[in-house]
């Protein structure tokens, strides 16, 4: 399974972006795919999450601001992400963890 992020790019601070990922292949028998970031100078951190039953969990830092979905029938992922701060910069990358990465989609956010 290849795993094709896009939808990043340069937005001002409250601002809005969507990010989708898009696989080659089925994710229905995914129990769990997320979105990760990795920020200038800083270790890659989970962003956000969501299992096969829909059950969702968020970094406190992006709780309220942003929305994981996805689509199996699409074999597709989505971050919704509102409010966007300039510390949300970084390069986005969507996973099944343990398994399969995409090279991610690279988020500015200017001041």
């Amino acid at each position: 399974v290849q795993l094709v992020e896009s939808g990043g790019g340069l937005v001002q601070a409250g601002g809005s972006l969507r990010l989708s990922c898009a696989a080659s292949g089925s994710i229905v028998s995914a129990l769990v795919v997320g979105w990760y970031r990795r920020a200038p100078g800083k270790q890659r951190e989970l962003v956000a999450s969501v299992t096969n039953s829909g059950v969702t969990t968020y970094a406190n830092s992006v709780k309220g601001r942003f929305i994981i979905s996805r689509d199996n029938a699409r074999s597709a992922v989505y971050l919704q992400m509102e409010n966007l701060k300039p510390e949300d910069t970084a390069v986005y990358s969507c996973a099944i963890p343990g398994h399969y990465w995409g090279h991610g989609t690279e988020v500015t956010v200017s001041s």
